[in-house]
């Protein structure tokens, strides 16, 4: 089985209310590249919450490319938390996203790493 992972492109962050220095909250737009079960590429925007220790932030991601050899798009719901040791998180395909062999697609999945390359799993269902 090869590994999954995937790898940040692009990283933009802006501070949307608070200080630098106390809590606060910003808007992250990422681009990923994904290899092992998915193998492709996305586009994922964060509204993050500082300090974020014993918190979530949401995301949404699209995500093009293949699933299992079938091609199309979709797009997965996050919600991650992320500390001084790295980011750990949850994800989920919105019910109806899944386009061309990818219709219908369902799952979940985690997200987990420290560096700019990271790991995740994915259990899913191909209807059809």
């Amino acid at each position: 089985m090869s590994e999954n992972i995937f790898t940040m492109r692009t990283w933009q962050e802006d501070l949307v209310s608070g200080a630098e220095d106390g809590p606060r909250y910003a808007h992250a737009h990422a681009t990923f590249t994904y290899s092992g079960v998915i193998d492709g590429t996305s586009t994922c925007d964060y509204l993050l919450y500082y300090p974020g220790v014993g918190t979530t932030s949401p995301g949404l991601e699209r995500i093009e490319g293949s699933v299992d050899g079938r091609s199309g798009s979709f797009v997965i719901k996050h919600d991650v938390g992320f500390d001084e040791h790295g980011v750990t998180g949850t994800w989920r395909v919105l019910p109806g996203s899944g386009t061309g062999e990818l219709a219908g697609l369902s799952g979940t999945g985690t997200i987990y790493g420290a560096s700019e390359t990271m790991s995740y799993t994915f259990d899913y269902d191909l209807a059809g």
